[in-house]
């Protein structure tokens, strides 16, 4: 089986992802600088991605952002909004909704764990050549607070075809509010 040469309007119709996450930039604003994490274990192993991972059962999508960022470095986040959603279908049958959050700050000091290790990087030097393919395409949108969504076809680590486009935080808020409400239906609690 090979990749779709095009994205399908039609595939993504009766779309479901398999499991929903988070990605959470933590911004430096004064400094110019993101934290981003290198992924020890799990999904992109190796990777320079986000701190971020999948939302648990019961849990908001918001609040699973931040338990993530406080497992994987230790630290809570400042004021947290919605900045992005990705959605990925990998062709092994995988599929993947990823909300994308920023903050302006945080406390606690980053700190190694057993999933991630700490890295800053400039705004402007950031490693997309050690991250997944798609980040170069909407990591802009992020850093220039324009709110954004995009689907992506992946064969394991190498991206096929992709749609990027901006949307409205409004957008952006009602697909959020839409997965809580698909989240609380199938919580087994």
């Amino acid at each position: 089986m090979t990749l779709p040469a095009s994205i399908d309007a039609e595939h993504w119709l009766d779309w479901k992802p398999v499991d929903v996450a988070t990605l959470l930039f933590v911004r430096d604003r004064s400094q110019k600088r993101v934290l981003l994490i290198r992924k020890k274990r799990g999904l992109g192993a190796g990777k320079i991605n986000g701190p971020g991972g999948r939302v648990d059962a019961g849990e908001s999508i918001a609040a699973g952002a931040a338990r993530e960022l406080a497992e994987e470095l230790l630290i809570e986040p400042g004021e947290t909004r919605v900045a992005g959603l990705l959605r990925f279908q990998f062709l092994d049958g995988y599929s993947l909704q990823v909300f994308v959050f920023v903050s302006d700050g945080h406390r606690g000091t980053p700190t190694e764990t057993e999933e991630a290790q700490p890295l800053w990087f400039d705004e402007e030097a950031v490693p997309f050549d050690e991250m997944w393919e798609d980040d170069r395409l909407w990591f802009d949108f992020l850093l220039r607070e324009q709110a954004f969504r995009g689907r992506f076809f992946f064969d394991g680590d190498a991206m096929g075809d992709f749609d990027l486009e901006r949307c409205s935080l409004e957008d952006l808020s009602s697909e959020l509010s839409a997965a809580e409400e698909r989240l609380a239906l199938t919580d087994p609690g």
